[in-house]
């Protein structure tokens, strides 16, 4: 496995890294014995990076990983995770709290759910529109000349919110959505961070699976599948977007690679201070997207794929609209 660093001052990582939310429900049940062995999969591939949030499944996510990683070196990886997000005892979002006696709080419990005795990357999942952004990363800066946490991270802000928080703190890396069907962070937000020195991590890299290859028009999200909601995956826009696949899988045969693969490549050949995330909960999808690193995409690759799967080409919101209001950048 490859390795990149997330910006100037962010540690070396894997070049790809595995995303633990849908593992914990998001996308409909999971099995938690091929969830933890999904985990060591990655791991024993040379998978460094993991990504999580305390608010998956309120809290269920980092358990899992806990149990995953026990006994693993500490050293031999990193975790990076999002908080913030407040929840209710059903399905509703409460609206994000980025005070910076939230943000000990917070870490507290996950430490806790974690194992551990420090998180390596600590970031806001969303910001909080009540709370100067360079008070809640004075927080984390806090944290970090106390030990619990090695790098600061941000999640889905403006530029104009990374500037602010990198003049409190260095930024090691925004972690954002950046796909073939998501490409708002390139028209200020990515080269604000190559400007400063600040890596990207890239989720969503095949929209939710709706670029994977996988999905088809007809087939429905099962209960507690969040897809549901998607603006993306509903009726009329779905239809739509299975085009732009169609046209993405003549690409890969005439590449040997499957369209996950292809997509996965294209987001890690747009620059090596961008590390996509790959949200596999099974063994099957994450031995798929391991080989998409070693994919080389020339120049003629490139704009084929820009050719099939155009900038803004993808219909639907990537959010349901209450969540694209607190989004840094659109779609």
């Amino acid at each position: 496995m490859q390795t990149r660093t997330l910006g100037s001052t962010g540690p070396a990582v894997s070049a790809l890294g595995l995303g633990a939310m849908g593992m914990s429900g998001a996308y409909g049940a999971a099995d938690r014995a091929e969830s933890i062995a999904t985990v060591h999969a990655a791991l024993e591939a040379g998978v460094t990076l993991i990504d999580t949030g305390d608010f998956y499944a309120m809290g269920h996510n980092e358990l899992l990983l806990a149990e995953a990683l026990r006994g693993r070196d500490r050293d031999s990886y990193q975790l990076s995770v999002k908080f913030g997000m407040l929840r209710g005892p059903g399905p509703e979002f409460g609206g994000t709290d980025g005070r910076p006696e939230a943000v000990k709080n917070f870490l507290a419990y996950s430490l806790t759910r974690l194992g551990t005795d420090h998180i390596d990357i600590y970031r806001p999942a969303r910001l909080d529109p009540t709370v100067p952004i360079e008070e809640t990363v004075g927080a984390i800066k806090e944290m970090i000349d106390a030990g619990y946490v090695r790098h600061l991270g941000l999640s889905e802000v403006d530029a104009a919110t990374i500037r602010r928080a990198h003049a409190v703190y260095p930024v090691a890396d925004l972690q954002i959505e950046y796909s073939l069907v998501s490409r708002a962070v390139e028209a200020e937000v990515l080269p604000a961070l190559r400007e400063l020195g600040i890596g990207l991590t890239a989720y969503g890299v095949l929209s939710r699976g709706l670029i994977s290859g996988h999905w088809s028009a007809g087939h429905t999200a099962g209960p507690g599948d969040g897809r549901g909601f998607s603006p993306r995956f509903s009726p009329g826009n779905v239809e739509h977007n299975l085009t732009l696949v169609e046209a993405l899988r003549r690409i890969a045969e005439a590449k040997g690679c499957t369209v996950a693969q292809l997509a996965i490549a294209w987001v890690a050949a747009q620059g090596e201070d961008i590390v996509p995330l790959v949200g596999a909960r099974t063994r099957e999808r994450l031995a798929e997207a391991l080989p998409a690193m070693e994919l080389s995409l020339s120049t003629d690759d490139l704009a084929g794929i820009e050719k099939a799967v155009p900038r803004g080409a993808a219909r639907g919101d990537r959010y349901p609209s209450l969540f694209m209001a607190g989004l840094g950048v659109g779609n």
